[in-house]
């Protein structure tokens, strides 16, 4: 347990928001540390995942399927080009937009960012059975789902 969580007020150690902060802090430490070595990012895998679960797709697109500002998702892309992870191209239905594909060495990749990332789930939730594990992240996209239920409501 993180010697701040432990000796917290019991104040702290009830709110849902604190917890989740603090748990958010821990999981980016492990998934900064998964990552390490590999020249990818927490961005570089979730474009990449996005591509083998989903297919080709435009950067536009991308960009809102994995919540990456468009400012940022060009200058991931760029990087995952120059690296041969994936392929950009002009729509042929319309030269104004690029269509992102996944190329081979790209989803070579992403098997080891997957490989890395699946050690990194398991030392965070060590402490959680099986079955906790598929309850909690059950809760978390409930909590996700109903704030972008909301925010499309808007």
């Amino acid at each position: 347990m993180d010697a701040a969580h432990q000796g917290a007020a019991s104040r702290l150690r009830s709110l849902p928001t604190r917890l989740i902060n603090q748990t958010a802090l821990l999981a980016e430490r492990a998934t900064e540390q998964a990552l390490a070595g590999t020249g990818s990012r927490r961005y570089h895998f979730a474009v990449l995942t996005t591509l083998r679960d989903g297919g080709a797709s435009s950067q536009a697109e991308l960009g809102r399927r994995t919540g990456i500002d468009r400012s940022d998702i060009v200058a991931v892309l760029n990087d995952l080009v120059a690296r041969g992870f994936v392929q950009r191209s002009a729509d042929p239905d319309d030269r104004r937009r690029n269509i992102v594909t996944l190329a081979d060495l790209g989803g070579e990749h992403l098997d080891e960012l997957d490989r890395r990332l699946d050690g990194a789930q398991q030392d965070l939730l060590a402490a959680l059975s099986a079955a906790e594990r598929r309850t909690l992240v059950a809760l978390l996209g409930r909590i996700l789902d109903d704030h972008a239920g909301r925010s499309a409501g808007s």
